[in-house]
């Protein structure tokens, strides 16, 4: 098996490519947009933290926008409600029990921090049993009725809205 190992491992060079070799091509299909006077960017989150890159990627998309000069509001309502959550952490609050298990709270405290809005569902964190005073300092606590209110505000101010759902 020894033997069988090694012809196996000599049949393809390996790595087939060195560190830092190009993939992919670098060319940018659309401008590089930047907010005009009064623009806004809405993100929906219906994604379970750490269960797909959906809510990770939103938040990420959602921080450009905030960068690129739009208004920038996060509301994280159902399942999506769990990515607000401070009390991550394994054995420990705070402690990462695997790299990257607090990405999306380092997210959204710099969002948060570098003047974005992020609204949290009362009902969604309810559905999983978390309290409204664990969630992330200046996550704002919303009602359940206020996540249609908050799409017909932001789609009546022109918004562009990003809605990400993960079932």
């Amino acid at each position: 098996m020894v033997e069988q190992g090694r012809r196996s491992l000599a049949e393809i060079p390996h790595p087939a490519l060195s560190p830092g070799t190009n993939l992919y091509g670098s060319t940018k299909i659309f401008p590089d947009f930047q907010a005009e006077d009064g623009e806004v960017y809405l993100t929906l989150i219906h994604g379970v933290a750490h269960e797909s890159s959906v809510s990770f990627v939103a938040l990420l998309q959602a921080t450009r926008a905030l960068r690129k000069g739009f208004e920038t509001v996060v509301y994280l309502h159902g399942p999506g409600a769990m990515n607000a959550m401070a009390t991550r952490g394994f054995p420990h609050t705070g402690d990462s029990a695997f790299p990257g298990q607090h990405n999306i709270n380092n997210q959204i405290e710099t969002l948060i921090r570098e003047g974005g809005t992020v609204y949290v569902c009362r009902y969604g964190l309810s559905l999983h049993g978390l309290r409204e005073a664990d969630i992330i300092a200046g996550a704002i606590p919303a009602h359940p009725s206020d996540l249609q209110d908050c799409v017909i505000h932001y789609s009546r101010r022109g918004a562009v809205i990003n809605s990400t759902f993960m079932i």
